[in-house]
Formats: C-alpha cells, sequence, structure tokens
C-alpha cells in the first residue's frame, strides 16, 4: 500500500460489486428558466476495482435509462421519448474509467461515459466515504462524485422555446451519485 492508501482510514484494495438498493445515480437540469427538476435513475450496476494504490482503481457502470424518473409519470415518458433519451433506441448508458488523479486534496476519475449512442470523456469528482464492515460479515466502501454534463454533447438537442424567450429544459445537467459497493474478491 501507498502513503495515499494508508491515509484513508480502513482501505482495502478489491473488487467491489456496485448495490443498487443502496446506491443513488439522480440528476438537475433547469425548468422554465427559473427552477429546476430534479430526477434519479433507478437501476444501477457496475463494478468498483481499489488498486494497491488509489490511483489504480477503477470503475465499470451501467444505468439502464429506462429507470429515469422524476415522480411524474407524463414528463418521464416525454423524456424516454424519441424527443430526448430515445430509450427504444438507447435503453442503457455506461461508464468506464480511463484513470484516476488528484487535483489537490480532491480526487478526480477520468473516464468514457456512452449516453444515446455518443461516447464522450466526462471526469468525475470523487469523494471516498469510507471503508468498513456490513452487518452480514461482508465489507462495503462508499462513494460520493459529481459531474456536469451538456445534453447537446450527446445528442439529445431538442429545444422547446418558451414565449417570450428561453427554454423549457436547459442544456446542463447537475450529475451526482452516491454509491455503495460490496466487496466481492481482495
Amino acid at each position: 500500500m501507498t502513503a495515499t492508501t494508508t491515509a484513508i482510514a480502513g482501505y482495502v484494495a478489491g473488487t467491489w460489486d456496485i448495490e443498487a438498493a443502496h446506491s443513488d445515480v439522480s440528476f438537475s437540469v433547469r425548468h422554465l428558466m427559473v427552477s429546476k427538476v430534479r430526477g434519479r435513475f433507478n437501476s444501477v450496476s457496475g463494478r468498483l476495482v481499489t488498486g494497491d494504490d488509489l490511483l489504480d482503481s477503477s470503475v465499470t457502470a451501467k444505468i439502464d435509462v429506462n429507470s429515469f424518473d422524476t415522480g411524474n409519470a407524463q414528463r418521464d415518458e416525454h423524456i424516454r421519448s424519441a424527443d430526448f433519451l430515445h430509450t427504444a433506441e438507447f435503453p442503457i448508458m455506461t461508464y468506464r474509467s480511463t484513470g484516476v488523479s488528484r487535483n489537490g486534496d480532491d480526487l478526480v476519475v477520468d473516464g468514457e461515459l456512452t449516453l444515446h449512442g455518443i461516447t464522450r470523456q466526462v471526469p468525475l469528482a470523487v469523494e471516498l466515504t469510507g471503508f468498513g464492515p456490513d452487518p452480514y460479515g461482508g465489507t462495503r466502501v462508499g462513494l460520493s462524485a459529481t459531474t456536469k454534463i451538456n445534453r447537446k454533447d450527446f445528442g439529445i438537442d431538442t429545444e422547446l422555446p418558451l414565449d417570450g424567450g428561453g427554454v423549457v429544459i436547459g442544456d446542463t445537467l447537475q450529475i451526482t451519485l452516491d454509491i455503495q459497493a460490496v466487496l466481492v474478491t481482495t
């Protein structure tokens, strides 16, 4: 282990499966130029690998885009349509890390997000929130991550103009991940 990993309480190098029941992938986007709509994806899976050196770690994740949920069925069906996410043609969103680095005290995971059939580099600002035992004899890791993407970069460019200027939905999505994973192997 390196000085980087030994400074993290309880750090464990190993392979971890994302536990969907205790993970959250959420987003917010400007709506009507005056507020934000928030929502989440209810189905996420993936794998984390924490290296002996934290900077040798990696992640792969898959999100069922049909699990999109803002709490409004009519809006959700419109967002799933060909106007936006086009889930009939692009039902899965994936993320694959390409590297981990430090930016001062902050941890950055660089990776490729594939959404709507288009792959772009998307960095995640990551906070490791802890390593520890669970009540079932296993070991868990938690992390939080944030990023912003522009929907137009992924070919989601439907414009819904408002009378008098502005648009119904903004271009920038703020994405927040709170992930809990279970240790599979060390």
